[in-house]
Protein backbone atom coordinates (compact mmCIF):
# COMPACT_ATOMS: atom_id res chain seq x y z
CA UNK A 1 0.00 0.00 0.00
CA UNK A 2 1.29 3.42 -0.98
CA UNK A 3 2.03 5.77 1.83
CA UNK A 4 0.03 8.98 1.98
CA UNK A 5 2.01 12.15 2.21
CA UNK A 6 0.39 15.19 3.70
CA UNK A 7 1.25 18.84 3.80
CA UNK A 8 -0.18 21.34 6.21
CA UNK A 9 -0.20 25.10 5.94
CA UNK A 10 -1.94 27.47 8.34
CA UNK A 11 -4.09 24.65 9.70
CA UNK A 12 -5.37 23.62 6.29
CA UNK A 13 -4.65 20.36 4.52
CA UNK A 14 -3.03 20.74 1.13
CA UNK A 15 -3.91 18.05 -1.36
CA UNK A 16 -0.92 16.34 -2.93
CA UNK A 17 -1.47 16.80 -6.67
CA UNK A 18 1.39 14.54 -7.71
CA UNK A 19 0.18 11.77 -5.44
CA UNK A 20 -3.39 12.04 -6.76
CA UNK A 21 -2.24 11.99 -10.37
CA UNK A 22 -0.01 8.99 -9.66
CA UNK A 23 -2.96 7.08 -8.20
CA UNK A 24 -5.09 7.91 -11.22
CA UNK A 25 -2.31 6.93 -13.64
CA UNK A 26 -1.73 3.62 -11.83
CA UNK A 27 -5.48 3.02 -11.58
CA UNK A 28 -5.17 2.84 -7.79
CA UNK A 29 -8.69 4.17 -7.39
CA UNK A 30 -9.41 2.50 -4.05
CA UNK A 31 -6.53 4.32 -2.39
CA UNK A 32 -7.59 7.58 -4.01
CA UNK A 33 -11.18 7.06 -2.87
CA UNK A 34 -10.10 6.66 0.77
CA UNK A 35 -7.82 9.67 0.46
CA UNK A 36 -10.61 11.91 -0.88
CA UNK A 37 -13.02 10.90 1.88
CA UNK A 38 -10.72 12.72 4.32
CA UNK A 39 -10.65 15.97 2.31
CA UNK A 40 -12.80 19.06 2.57
CA UNK A 41 -15.21 19.43 -0.38
CA UNK A 42 -14.11 23.05 -0.89
CA UNK A 43 -10.47 21.98 -1.25
CA UNK A 44 -11.48 19.22 -3.66
CA UNK A 45 -13.46 21.70 -5.78
CA UNK A 46 -10.46 24.03 -5.91
CA UNK A 47 -8.18 21.13 -6.81
CA UNK A 48 -10.32 20.22 -9.83
CA UNK A 49 -9.19 23.40 -11.59
CA UNK A 50 -5.73 21.87 -12.01
CA UNK A 51 -6.89 18.71 -13.82
CA UNK A 52 -7.33 18.21 -17.54
CA UNK A 53 -10.69 17.11 -18.94
CA UNK A 54 -10.02 13.37 -19.06
CA UNK A 55 -8.52 13.24 -15.57
CA UNK A 56 -11.29 15.50 -14.27
CA UNK A 57 -14.00 13.03 -15.27
CA UNK A 58 -12.23 10.09 -13.65
CA UNK A 59 -11.50 12.04 -10.50
CA UNK A 60 -15.10 13.21 -10.08
CA UNK A 61 -16.57 9.73 -10.60
CA UNK A 62 -14.43 8.38 -7.76
CA UNK A 63 -16.20 10.63 -5.26
CA UNK A 64 -19.13 9.27 -3.32
CA UNK A 65 -22.53 10.44 -4.54
CA UNK A 66 -23.23 12.92 -1.74
CA UNK A 67 -19.66 14.19 -1.69
CA UNK A 68 -19.70 14.63 -5.47
CA UNK A 69 -22.85 16.75 -5.24
CA UNK A 70 -21.30 18.94 -2.54
CA UNK A 71 -18.13 19.40 -4.60
CA UNK A 72 -20.23 20.22 -7.66
CA UNK A 73 -22.04 23.00 -5.78
CA UNK A 74 -18.71 24.75 -5.13
CA UNK A 75 -17.55 24.69 -8.76
CA UNK A 76 -17.81 27.76 -10.96
CA UNK A 77 -19.75 27.68 -14.22
CA UNK A 78 -16.68 26.95 -16.32
CA UNK A 79 -15.73 23.85 -14.31
CA UNK A 80 -19.35 22.67 -14.25
CA UNK A 81 -19.54 22.92 -18.01
CA UNK A 82 -16.30 20.94 -18.33
CA UNK A 83 -17.78 18.17 -16.21
CA UNK A 84 -21.17 18.17 -17.91
CA UNK A 85 -19.50 17.55 -21.27
CA UNK A 86 -18.10 14.28 -19.90
CA UNK A 87 -21.35 13.16 -18.21
CA UNK A 88 -24.26 11.28 -19.65
CA UNK A 89 -27.79 12.35 -18.71
CA UNK A 90 -28.06 9.69 -16.01
CA UNK A 91 -25.00 11.05 -14.22
CA UNK A 92 -26.33 14.61 -14.44
CA UNK A 93 -29.64 13.46 -12.99
CA UNK A 94 -27.83 11.80 -10.08
CA UNK A 95 -26.03 15.05 -9.33
CA UNK A 96 -29.28 17.06 -9.44
CA UNK A 97 -30.98 14.57 -7.13
CA UNK A 98 -28.23 15.02 -4.53
CA UNK A 99 -27.98 18.81 -4.74
CA UNK A 100 -29.92 21.07 -2.42
CA UNK A 101 -32.74 22.79 -4.26
CA UNK A 102 -31.11 26.24 -4.33
CA UNK A 103 -27.86 24.79 -5.71
CA UNK A 104 -29.83 22.81 -8.29
CA UNK A 105 -31.53 26.01 -9.46
CA UNK A 106 -28.16 27.75 -9.84
CA UNK A 107 -26.92 24.83 -11.90
CA UNK A 108 -29.97 24.52 -14.15
CA UNK A 109 -30.26 28.28 -14.76
CA UNK A 110 -27.10 28.18 -16.89
CA UNK A 111 -28.28 25.26 -19.05
CA UNK A 112 -30.35 25.34 -22.27
CA UNK A 113 -34.11 25.23 -21.64
CA UNK A 114 -34.64 22.08 -23.72
CA UNK A 115 -31.97 20.18 -21.78
CA UNK A 116 -33.43 21.35 -18.46
CA UNK A 117 -36.81 19.97 -19.50
CA UNK A 118 -35.27 16.61 -20.43
CA UNK A 119 -33.38 16.36 -17.14
CA UNK A 120 -36.35 17.33 -14.97
CA UNK A 121 -38.38 14.54 -16.53
CA UNK A 122 -35.84 12.04 -15.17
CA UNK A 123 -35.16 13.36 -11.66
CA UNK A 124 -37.02 12.18 -8.58
CA UNK A 125 -40.60 13.43 -8.27
CA UNK A 126 -39.92 15.29 -5.05
CA UNK A 127 -36.84 17.00 -6.48
CA UNK A 128 -38.71 17.96 -9.65
CA UNK A 129 -41.56 19.43 -7.62
CA UNK A 130 -39.17 21.53 -5.51
CA UNK A 131 -37.24 22.79 -8.54
CA UNK A 132 -40.38 23.70 -10.49
CA UNK A 133 -41.65 25.50 -7.40
CA UNK A 134 -38.50 27.59 -7.13
CA UNK A 135 -38.24 28.30 -10.86
CA UNK A 136 -41.46 30.33 -10.77
CA UNK A 137 -39.87 33.07 -8.67
CA UNK A 138 -38.31 36.10 -10.34
CA UNK A 139 -34.59 36.63 -10.33
CA UNK A 140 -33.26 38.91 -7.59
CA UNK A 141 -35.99 37.85 -5.16
CA UNK A 142 -35.77 35.85 -1.95
CA UNK A 143 -37.74 33.06 -3.62
CA UNK A 144 -35.01 32.59 -6.23
CA UNK A 145 -32.24 31.91 -3.68
CA UNK A 146 -34.13 30.06 -0.95
CA UNK A 147 -34.02 26.31 -0.36
CA UNK A 148 -36.99 24.15 0.60
CA UNK A 149 -34.93 21.67 2.62
CA UNK A 150 -35.52 22.70 6.23
CA UNK A 151 -36.72 21.02 9.43
CA UNK A 152 -40.14 21.82 10.82
CA UNK A 153 -41.78 20.87 14.10
CA UNK A 154 -45.22 21.14 15.65
CA UNK A 155 -45.63 22.89 18.98
CA UNK A 156 -46.98 19.70 20.59
CA UNK A 157 -43.75 17.78 19.96
CA UNK A 158 -41.31 17.23 22.82
CA UNK A 159 -37.59 17.90 22.71
CA UNK A 160 -37.02 14.14 22.40
CA UNK A 161 -39.38 14.01 19.40
CA UNK A 162 -37.61 16.96 17.80
CA UNK A 163 -34.13 15.47 18.23
CA UNK A 164 -35.36 12.18 16.81
CA UNK A 165 -36.72 13.98 13.75
CA UNK A 166 -33.43 15.84 13.26
CA UNK A 167 -31.59 12.51 13.29
CA UNK A 168 -34.08 11.12 10.78
CA UNK A 169 -34.29 13.96 8.22
CA UNK A 170 -31.34 16.20 9.10
CA UNK A 171 -29.08 14.61 6.49
CA UNK A 172 -31.36 15.97 3.75
CA UNK A 173 -31.75 19.43 5.28
CA UNK A 174 -29.70 22.50 4.44
CA UNK A 175 -29.20 23.30 8.11
CA UNK A 176 -30.14 21.80 11.48
CA UNK A 177 -29.00 24.72 13.60
CA UNK A 178 -32.34 26.50 13.29
CA UNK A 179 -35.66 24.64 13.07
CA UNK A 180 -39.15 26.00 12.49
CA UNK A 181 -42.40 25.46 14.34
CA UNK A 182 -45.46 25.44 12.09
CA UNK A 183 -49.20 25.16 12.53
CA UNK A 184 -51.29 24.63 9.40
CA UNK A 185 -48.19 25.60 7.39
CA UNK A 186 -48.09 28.95 9.23
CA UNK A 187 -44.79 29.79 10.90
CA UNK A 188 -45.43 30.36 14.61
CA UNK A 189 -41.96 30.03 16.11
CA UNK A 190 -38.32 29.02 15.75
CA UNK A 191 -36.12 26.72 17.80
CA UNK A 192 -32.32 26.59 17.81
CA UNK A 193 -30.34 23.39 18.08
CA UNK A 194 -28.70 24.86 21.19
CA UNK A 195 -32.08 25.18 22.91
CA UNK A 196 -32.92 21.59 22.06
CA UNK A 197 -29.67 20.22 23.40
CA UNK A 198 -29.88 22.21 26.64
CA UNK A 199 -33.51 21.31 27.40
CA UNK A 200 -34.92 18.22 29.06
CA UNK A 201 -36.24 15.58 26.71
CA UNK A 202 -39.86 15.81 27.94
CA UNK A 203 -40.14 19.61 27.51
CA UNK A 204 -42.71 20.62 24.84
CA UNK A 205 -41.43 22.60 21.88
CA UNK A 206 -43.98 25.36 22.58
CA UNK A 207 -42.17 26.09 25.86
CA UNK A 208 -38.76 26.74 24.30
CA UNK A 209 -39.65 28.18 20.89
CA UNK A 210 -39.21 31.87 20.13
CA UNK A 211 -42.32 33.57 18.85
CA UNK A 212 -40.53 36.80 17.93
CA UNK A 213 -38.33 36.25 14.90
CA UNK A 214 -37.04 37.83 11.70
CA UNK A 215 -38.54 36.67 8.42
CA UNK A 216 -38.90 37.64 4.78
CA UNK A 217 -41.34 37.22 1.92
CA UNK A 218 -40.68 35.45 -1.38
CA UNK A 219 -40.99 38.72 -3.32
CA UNK A 220 -38.43 40.63 -1.21
CA UNK A 221 -35.25 41.73 -2.96
CA UNK A 222 -32.44 39.25 -2.37
CA UNK A 223 -29.94 42.01 -1.60
CA UNK A 224 -32.24 43.31 1.15
CA UNK A 225 -32.48 39.76 2.48
CA UNK A 226 -28.71 39.40 2.60
CA UNK A 227 -28.36 42.74 4.39
CA UNK A 228 -31.01 41.72 6.91
CA UNK A 229 -29.18 38.47 7.66
CA UNK A 230 -25.93 40.38 8.09
CA UNK A 231 -27.58 42.94 10.35
CA UNK A 232 -29.09 40.33 12.68
CA UNK A 233 -26.27 37.73 12.38
CA UNK A 234 -28.66 35.04 11.15
CA UNK A 235 -27.58 31.57 10.07
CA UNK A 236 -30.86 31.12 8.21
CA UNK A 237 -33.88 33.30 7.45
CA UNK A 238 -37.38 31.85 6.98
CA UNK A 239 -39.21 32.89 3.81
CA UNK A 240 -43.01 33.21 3.79
CA UNK A 241 -45.55 33.45 0.99
CA UNK A 242 -48.41 35.95 0.78
CA UNK A 243 -50.46 33.77 3.15
CA UNK A 244 -47.67 33.79 5.75
CA UNK A 245 -46.95 30.11 5.18
CA UNK A 246 -43.29 29.11 5.34
CA UNK A 247 -42.10 27.94 1.93
CA UNK A 248 -38.33 27.93 2.36
CA UNK A 249 -35.25 29.39 4.03
CA UNK A 250 -32.30 31.46 2.91
CA UNK A 251 -29.01 30.29 4.41
CA UNK A 252 -25.98 32.40 5.22
CA UNK A 253 -23.86 30.93 2.39
CA UNK A 254 -26.42 32.13 -0.16
CA UNK A 255 -26.50 35.53 1.55
CA UNK A 256 -22.71 35.79 1.24
CA UNK A 257 -22.96 34.90 -2.46
CA UNK A 258 -25.54 37.65 -2.96
CA UNK A 259 -23.45 40.27 -1.15
CA UNK A 260 -20.36 39.25 -3.14
CA UNK A 261 -22.30 39.47 -6.38
CA UNK A 262 -23.76 42.87 -5.53
CA UNK A 263 -20.38 44.21 -4.39
CA UNK A 264 -18.78 43.07 -7.64
CA UNK A 265 -21.56 44.70 -9.63
CA UNK A 266 -21.21 47.99 -7.71
CA UNK A 267 -17.44 48.01 -8.22
CA UNK A 268 -17.92 47.52 -11.96
CA UNK A 269 -20.47 50.31 -12.16
CA UNK A 270 -18.25 52.62 -10.13
CA UNK A 271 -15.51 52.03 -12.68
CA UNK A 272 -17.95 52.77 -15.53
CA UNK A 273 -18.11 49.13 -16.65
CA UNK A 274 -21.28 47.31 -17.63
CA UNK A 275 -21.94 44.68 -14.95
CA UNK A 276 -20.69 41.19 -15.79
CA UNK A 277 -20.74 38.24 -13.38
CA UNK A 278 -18.24 36.11 -15.32
CA UNK A 279 -14.74 35.56 -13.90
CA UNK A 280 -12.09 37.88 -15.35
CA UNK A 281 -9.91 35.18 -16.89
CA UNK A 282 -12.81 33.31 -18.50
CA UNK A 283 -14.31 36.44 -20.05
CA UNK A 284 -13.29 37.03 -23.65
CA UNK A 285 -11.41 40.13 -24.80
CA UNK A 286 -14.43 41.20 -26.84
CA UNK A 287 -16.76 40.91 -23.83
CA UNK A 288 -14.36 42.94 -21.69
CA UNK A 289 -14.12 45.63 -24.36
CA UNK A 290 -17.88 45.72 -24.93
CA UNK A 291 -18.60 46.12 -21.21
CA UNK A 292 -16.25 49.10 -20.96
CA UNK A 293 -16.59 50.94 -24.24
CA UNK A 294 -20.19 52.18 -23.82
CA UNK A 295 -19.52 54.30 -20.76
CA UNK A 296 -16.15 55.39 -22.14
CA UNK A 297 -17.87 56.72 -25.25
CA UNK A 298 -20.46 58.56 -23.17
CA UNK A 299 -17.83 60.10 -20.91
CA UNK A 300 -15.57 60.95 -23.85
CA UNK A 301 -18.24 62.88 -25.70
CA UNK A 302 -19.46 64.55 -22.52
CA UNK A 303 -15.93 65.79 -21.97
CA UNK A 304 -16.20 67.80 -25.21
CA UNK A 305 -18.25 70.28 -23.22
CA UNK A 306 -15.17 70.99 -21.14
CA UNK A 307 -13.17 71.51 -24.31
CA UNK A 308 -15.70 73.96 -25.69
CA UNK A 309 -15.58 76.00 -22.46
CA UNK A 310 -11.78 76.16 -22.60
CA UNK A 311 -11.90 77.30 -26.22
CA UNK A 312 -14.05 80.27 -25.20
CA UNK A 313 -11.19 81.54 -23.09
CA UNK A 314 -8.44 81.42 -25.72
CA UNK A 315 -7.89 85.16 -25.31
CA UNK A 316 -7.03 84.55 -21.66
CA UNK A 317 -4.27 82.15 -22.68
CA UNK A 318 -2.77 84.84 -24.88
CA UNK A 319 -2.59 87.25 -21.97
CA UNK A 320 -1.58 84.69 -19.31
CA UNK A 321 -0.24 81.49 -20.93
CA UNK A 322 0.66 80.16 -17.46
CA UNK A 323 -3.08 79.70 -16.74
CA UNK A 324 -3.07 76.61 -18.96
CA UNK A 325 -0.52 74.83 -16.80
CA UNK A 326 -2.86 74.79 -13.79
CA UNK A 327 -5.86 73.26 -15.59
CA UNK A 328 -4.79 69.57 -15.13
CA UNK A 329 -4.07 70.11 -11.45
CA UNK A 330 -7.39 71.86 -10.88
CA UNK A 331 -9.41 69.21 -12.74
CA UNK A 332 -7.62 66.33 -11.01
CA UNK A 333 -8.13 67.88 -7.57
CA UNK A 334 -11.83 68.40 -8.21
CA UNK A 335 -12.29 64.90 -9.60
CA UNK A 336 -10.41 63.31 -6.70
CA UNK A 337 -12.42 65.22 -4.10
CA UNK A 338 -15.69 64.27 -5.79
CA UNK A 339 -14.62 60.63 -6.00
CA UNK A 340 -13.76 60.54 -2.30
CA UNK A 341 -17.18 61.86 -1.32
CA UNK A 342 -19.12 59.66 -3.74
CA UNK A 343 -17.26 56.52 -2.65
CA UNK A 344 -18.08 57.09 1.03
CA UNK A 345 -21.70 58.00 0.30
CA UNK A 346 -22.23 55.03 -2.02
CA UNK A 347 -20.80 52.70 0.63
CA UNK A 348 -23.05 54.27 3.28
CA UNK A 349 -26.09 53.81 1.06
CA UNK A 350 -25.13 50.21 0.25
CA UNK A 351 -24.98 49.17 3.92
CA UNK A 352 -27.99 51.31 4.91
CA UNK A 353 -25.78 53.59 6.99
CA UNK A 354 -27.11 56.60 5.07
CA UNK A 355 -30.74 57.16 4.08
CA UNK A 356 -32.49 59.86 2.05
CA UNK A 357 -33.71 61.43 5.28
CA UNK A 358 -30.05 62.16 6.08
CA UNK A 359 -29.71 64.30 2.94
CA UNK A 360 -29.17 67.65 4.65
CA UNK A 361 -26.95 66.14 7.34
CA UNK A 362 -24.69 64.67 4.67
CA UNK A 363 -24.60 67.89 2.63
CA UNK A 364 -23.79 69.99 5.69
CA UNK A 365 -21.02 67.63 6.79
CA UNK A 366 -19.46 67.53 3.32
CA UNK A 367 -19.72 71.33 3.15
CA UNK A 368 -17.69 71.68 6.34
CA UNK A 369 -15.19 69.09 5.11
CA UNK A 370 -14.84 70.91 1.80
CA UNK A 371 -14.03 74.19 3.58
CA UNK A 372 -11.24 72.59 5.59
CA UNK A 373 -9.82 70.62 2.64
CA UNK A 374 -10.22 73.52 0.22
CA UNK A 375 -8.43 76.03 2.44
CA UNK A 376 -5.52 73.67 3.08
CA UNK A 377 -5.10 72.81 -0.62
CA UNK A 378 -5.61 76.43 -1.67
CA UNK A 379 -3.05 77.81 0.75
CA UNK A 380 -0.52 75.13 -0.19
CA UNK A 381 -0.83 76.00 -3.89
CA UNK A 382 -0.89 79.73 -3.24
CA UNK A 383 2.37 79.60 -1.31
CA UNK A 384 3.96 77.43 -4.00
CA UNK A 385 2.96 79.84 -6.79
CA UNK A 386 4.20 82.92 -4.90
CA UNK A 387 7.54 81.23 -4.26
CA UNK A 388 8.03 79.82 -7.77
CA UNK A 389 6.13 82.25 -10.00
CA UNK A 390 6.36 85.43 -7.91
CA UNK A 391 2.79 86.36 -8.91
CA UNK A 392 0.37 87.16 -6.12
CA UNK A 393 -2.65 87.58 -8.41
CA UNK A 394 -2.04 84.20 -10.05
CA UNK A 395 -1.73 82.64 -6.58
CA UNK A 396 -5.07 84.18 -5.58
CA UNK A 397 -6.75 82.91 -8.78
CA UNK A 398 -5.54 79.33 -8.33
CA UNK A 399 -6.14 79.24 -4.56
CA UNK A 400 -9.66 80.62 -4.74
CA UNK A 401 -10.44 78.34 -7.71
CA UNK A 402 -9.29 75.29 -5.76
CA UNK A 403 -11.38 76.22 -2.71
CA UNK A 404 -14.53 76.74 -4.81
CA UNK A 405 -13.84 73.62 -6.91
CA UNK A 406 -13.40 71.45 -3.83
CA UNK A 407 -16.67 72.75 -2.39
CA UNK A 408 -18.52 72.07 -5.65
CA UNK A 409 -16.99 68.62 -6.13
CA UNK A 410 -17.81 67.54 -2.56
CA UNK A 411 -21.37 68.74 -3.03
CA UNK A 412 -21.80 66.93 -6.35
CA UNK A 413 -20.10 63.81 -5.02
CA UNK A 414 -22.48 63.47 -2.07
CA UNK A 415 -25.73 64.68 -3.65
CA UNK A 416 -25.84 62.64 -6.88
CA UNK A 417 -25.66 59.15 -5.27
CA UNK A 418 -28.37 60.06 -2.75
CA UNK A 419 -30.64 61.39 -5.48
CA UNK A 420 -29.99 58.26 -7.56
CA UNK A 421 -31.00 56.09 -4.60
CA UNK A 422 -34.17 58.16 -4.17
CA UNK A 423 -35.05 57.67 -7.84
CA UNK A 424 -34.69 53.87 -7.44
CA UNK A 425 -31.44 53.90 -9.44
CA UNK A 426 -28.18 52.22 -8.48
CA UNK A 427 -26.04 54.86 -6.71
CA UNK A 428 -22.93 53.16 -8.11
CA UNK A 429 -23.63 54.67 -11.55
CA UNK A 430 -22.98 58.09 -9.99
CA UNK A 431 -19.42 57.10 -9.22
CA UNK A 432 -16.00 58.47 -10.02
CA UNK A 433 -16.03 58.64 -13.87
CA UNK A 434 -19.38 60.45 -14.15
CA UNK A 435 -18.77 62.77 -11.21
CA UNK A 436 -15.27 63.56 -12.49
CA UNK A 437 -16.69 64.58 -15.88
CA UNK A 438 -19.26 66.88 -14.27
CA UNK A 439 -16.74 68.38 -11.86
CA UNK A 440 -14.19 68.97 -14.65
CA UNK A 441 -16.69 71.12 -16.53
CA UNK A 442 -17.68 73.10 -13.46
CA UNK A 443 -14.05 73.51 -12.36
CA UNK A 444 -13.03 75.08 -15.68
CA UNK A 445 -15.98 77.47 -15.58
CA UNK A 446 -15.09 78.51 -12.03
CA UNK A 447 -11.38 78.83 -12.83
CA UNK A 448 -11.73 81.19 -15.77
CA UNK A 449 -14.54 83.16 -14.18
CA UNK A 450 -12.35 83.88 -11.16
CA UNK A 451 -9.33 84.55 -13.38
CA UNK A 452 -11.30 87.05 -15.46
CA UNK A 453 -12.52 88.93 -12.41
CA UNK A 454 -9.20 89.06 -10.56
CA UNK A 455 -7.03 89.89 -13.54
CA UNK A 456 -9.51 92.53 -14.70
CA UNK A 457 -9.15 94.08 -11.24
CA UNK A 458 -5.36 93.83 -11.39
CA UNK A 459 -5.34 95.38 -14.83
CA UNK A 460 -7.34 98.36 -13.57
CA UNK A 461 -4.70 98.89 -10.87
CA UNK A 462 -1.76 98.33 -13.22
CA UNK A 463 -2.99 99.20 -16.69
CA UNK A 464 0.46 99.03 -18.17
CA UNK A 465 1.28 95.59 -16.88
CA UNK A 466 -1.78 93.54 -17.93
CA UNK A 467 -4.47 93.62 -20.57
CA UNK A 468 -8.08 93.04 -19.55
CA UNK A 469 -9.14 89.42 -19.97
Amino acid sequence: MMAVSANHEGGFFIMDKDLVLEWIKSNNLKELHEYLKKQNVVDIAEFLHELDDSTLAIFFRILEKEEAANVFSYLDNEERNRLIKTFNNAEIVNVINELYSDDAIDFLSDMPANLVTQLLDKVDDGVRKDINHLLKYKDDTAGSIMTVEFIEFTKEMTVADALAKIKRVGIDSETVYTCYVVENRKLIGIVSAKSLMLSDSDVPIKDIMKTEFIYAYTSDDKEDIAKKMKKYDLIALPVLDVENCIVGIVTFDDAIDVLTEETTEDMQKMAAIVANDKPYLTTSVWEHARSRIVWLLILMFSATLTGSIISNYEHAFEVMPVLVSFIPMLMDTGGNCGSQSSTLIIRGLAIDEIKFSDFFKVVFKEFRISIVVGIVLGLANGIRIVVLNHDVYLAIVVSVSIIVTVMISKFVGCVLPIIAKRLKMDPAIMAAPLITTIVDTLAIMVYFSIASQIFRHSASEKPQSRKIL
